[in-house]
């Protein structure tokens, strides 16, 4: 069972204090009817005429939350704190709908202690305002309950607090969502690993947010993955965030290029990235594998890592390098055609370049045209 303890000292902080800063309307243009005025409550006006809402708007605002204020002192002073916290006149204007129970709270003691908590993190206020402008309902969730146990979960796998402040920036649903942490709890009771589980919430955290996150996992241990294997969560990711039309569309491409059910299955099992990957690309390499360098595909489904590798900067370089060497008898024709495509750079250089001294000048040249070519396109892509 998973146990989140609570963190111990988020209000020791001292208050942080405000320069003075007088409240000055949003500047909107209003256009609406004076003859709607008379009936429109104080606490739609003021809707209207800080934020330029139409008056429909802003009474289905008051109505479906309830909001009621007979004078601007505590809406404007809500507006006050914020502003000292460098959120923008547009940034409000988008916050108020998503959370307009803001203009009567007491921001000291509701906005304020979760602002002091992320700045006890390391977070800086910059962080704050873009944290709370892409999802200001987190305002309404309990910091005791919610927020700090949240954090500490993610903390626990993300071991920074810069990290975990980056991972809620760019999640902002984390913290209302409460399918992320049910969805950690079952990966753990089912064996996956922390590093899995760190990993998916640095690249993957949509797959957190899978419904029926269980199902997949016992798929994947049908088929002999170990949730304790780095490939469990690869292939979790590949399960969980590609659909099954999708997924039969990858296996015809495989199939084109003349592999079985059998091939596309096993391949996924040693590399379940290639399940990833797209069907533009899956096609690129098997194109330029089979119909430029005359190579035969079985070779890729033994060794599915290369369809991670890019095409322009690794696989086109090397195989240049690899065809000049094999055509000119420098290397053995049953020796693996995978294995060039998969060594660090140093050892490639090493082994397939600079060891054949009577052409290491030549194959270099070739290797940097090929590299240099793969930069000048990336450059004009920008």
């Amino acid at each position: 069972m998973l146990i989140i303890h609570r963190h111990r000292s988020i209000f020791n902080l001292k208050p942080l204090t405000f320069s003075p800063n007088p409240i000055t309307p949003l500047p909107f243009s209003l256009h609406f009817c004076t003859n709607t005025s008379d009936s429109t409550s104080f606490s739609v006006s003021y809707l209207i005429n800080n934020f330029g809402f139409d008056p429909q708007f802003a009474s289905k605002l008051c109505s479906t939350y309830k909001l009621r204020f007979k004078t601007d002192q505590n809406p404007d002073s809500v507006l006050k704190f914020f502003r000292n916290y460098g959120f923008s006149n547009s940034q409000l204007r988008r916050i108020i709908p998503k959370a307009p129970w803001l203009l009567s709270c007491d921001p000291s003691k509701r906005v304020l202690p979760k602002f002091q908590f992320f700045l006890s993190k390391g977070a800086s206020t910059s962080d704050i305002v873009n944290f709370m402008s892409k999802n200001p309902r987190i305002l309404s969730v309990s910091l005791k309950n919610r927020i700090v146990p949240i954090y500490e979960l993610v903390y626990r796998f993300l071991q920074s607090h810069k990290d975990t402040i980056a991972c809620v920036i760019s999640n902002p649903v984390l913290f209302s969502d409460h399918l992320v942490a049910h969805n950690i709890a079952l990966l753990l009771e089912n064996g996956l690993s922390d590093s899995n589980i760190s990993r998916l919430l640095r690249e993957h955290r949509r797959t957190l947010h899978t419904c029926d996150i269980l199902k997949v996992v016992d798929e994947l241990r049908d088929l002999g993955f170990n949730p304790s294997k780095t490939t469990f969560g690869v292939a979790l990711i590949a399960k969980s965030s590609t659909t099954k039309a999708l997924w039969k569309e990858k296996v015809d491409a495989f199939k084109k290029w003349g592999w079985s059910d059998e091939d596309v299955l096993e391949a996924f099992k040693k590399q379940p990235h290639c399940m990833i990957t797209s069907i533009d690309k899956i096609n690129l390499v098997m194109s330029f594998w089979v119909n430029q360098l005359g190579w035969d595909a079985k070779d890729i489904a033994k060794t599915p890592d290369i369809l991670s590798l890019s095409l322009e900067k690794r696989i086109i370089p090397r195989a240049t390098v690899v065809q000049f060497l094999l055509s000119n008898g420098l290397r053995n024709k049953n020796a693996s055609l995978i294995y060039p495509f998969l060594m660090p750079e140093k050892l490639f250089l090493d082994m397939f370049i600079k060891r054949f001294e009577n052409a290491a000048s030549y194959l270099l040249k070739l290797y940097e045209e090929k590299l240099n070519l793969a930069h000048t396109k990336n450059k004009n892509c920008v």
